[in-house]
């Protein structure tokens, strides 16, 4: 298994148990946590690949994916009673689907031969919408409309993936230090507040 293809799988698993937390602490039935799980871990990969125009889409193709779904799904609900944990949980869970999809989407860009600036977007893209519909359907705001710095640091996950690019570095080492680059940059962020300015009427 390669380095890019664990990240992956690593992915799936937390951006399912994202997704499954977020459902249990809107206190839907099982079934209801479980259909958040999966559109949580597709959703983003989904959308890229019906723009790219692979279909079927990558998880139908392989049945891996539907099991690592199920896995994160059962890890949510088995350690569901730690209330006390859920809100952190879930921001970890989430932060590492981020940062580990946007390189998906970034590889899937470069295999097509398409743009550095259209290949940030499908990152981009890959990373936030699973989280986008997860939003959507808990009837929340999604995180990529408000003040967090979110979809910004896919963007910036995007130019550092492909400055470090330039200088040949080992593609593992590449996937590696981009992937924290982009956890770390939205750990910090968090911590110390950091927010994109709002908006406001004149």
């Amino acid at each position: 298994m390669t380095i890019f293809t664990l990240l992956d799988f690593i992915g799936t698993i937390a951006f399912a148990m994202s997704g499954a937390l977020t459902a249990i602490n809107k206190k839907l039935d099982p079934f209801g946590v479980f259909i958040i799980a999966f559109v949580t871990a597709v959703g983003g990969g989904t959308l890229r690949d019906v723009m790219i125009g692979r279909t079927p889409v990558s998880w139908m193709l392989d049945i891996r994916y539907v099991y690592l779904i199920i896995f994160g799904f059962a890890l949510a609900i088995i350690f569901r009673k730690k209330l006390d944990r859920l809100r952190k949980s879930l921001f970890l869970f989430d932060t590492i689907g981020l940062g580990v999809f946007t390189l998906i989407g970034l590889e899937k860009g470069i295999i097509f031969g398409l743009n550095p600036v259209i290949c940030i977007a499908l990152g981009t893209m890959t990373a936030c919408f699973g989280g986008v519909i997860r939003d959507i359907l808990c009837n929340e705001i999604p995180v990529i409309f408000r003040r967090e710095i979110y979809a910004t640091i896919c963007i910036f996950g995007g130019i550092v993936f492909f400055a470090l690019k330039q200088i040949e570095m080992n593609e593992d080492v590449l996937y590696i230090l981009t992937s924290s680059v982009m956890i770390s940059v939205r750990l910090l962020a968090v911590k110390y507040k950091w927010y994109l300015p709002a908006l406001q009427r004149v």
